[in-house]
């Protein structure tokens, strides 16, 4: 299969990271479009002092379900939320040069263009004393009240144990499906 079904753009991106041509059929995972940057607002700082930027109702509903957890003790810290392609290149390119391969990159990352991150809409989170990023996670009181709590405000965790994309556990990683 070529990679006819990609924007010249991300095609490009994906020829150069070396990203298999079959990579969509093999992982299931959804292509995005990147959110036009009009549609994006700074909903807070995150927890190193840079903007976190979603879409407008990703990022009233972000609010709102941080002031609740906050309410009840929890400390919802968020590390990443809108990512563009040339971005998420990045952070291929980051690990291409600490000696990773791309197959074991994505395991952990979804290929450019496919990342709900490209839609203002998916938030990575962290909790005080817990490493960024890491499965971790799921033992804090952050983790809990998430799973117990965040459907309310429409936020889902998108890659379970065991998800249907063979990408790792990703605890940290929820996505804003509006109502």
């Amino acid at each position: 299969m070529t990679l006819s079904h990609l924007n010249p753009f991300l095609a490009h991106i994906h020829r150069e990271l070396g990203i298999p041509s079959d990579y969509e059929q093999r992982t299931g995972l959804q292509r995005f479009d990147e959110v036009s940057l009009s549609n994006l607002i700074v909903a807070q700082l995150d927890h190193a002092g840079r903007p976190l930027v979603l879409t407008k109702s990703a990022g009233e509903a972000w609010v709102a379900m941080r002031s609740a957890a906050d309410k009840d003790g929890v400390s919802l810290q968020p590390f990443s939320g809108f990512r563009s392609y040339v971005y998420q290149q990045g952070l291929f390119q980051a690990k291409i040069a600490k000696g990773s391969s791309i197959d074991q990159i994505l395991k952990s990352l979804a290929a450019p263009g496919y990342s709900e991150h490209h839609t203002g809409e998916a938030v990575d989170i962290t909790t005080a004393d817990c490493p960024a990023g890491e499965a971790v996670f799921e033992s804090t009181g952050a983790h809990a009240w998430l799973s117990t709590n965040a459907e309310r405000y429409g936020f889902k965790e998108s890659f379970p144990r065991g998800n249907p994309h063979n990408l790792v556990y990703e605890p940290w990683h929820w996505k804003y499906h509006s109502t």
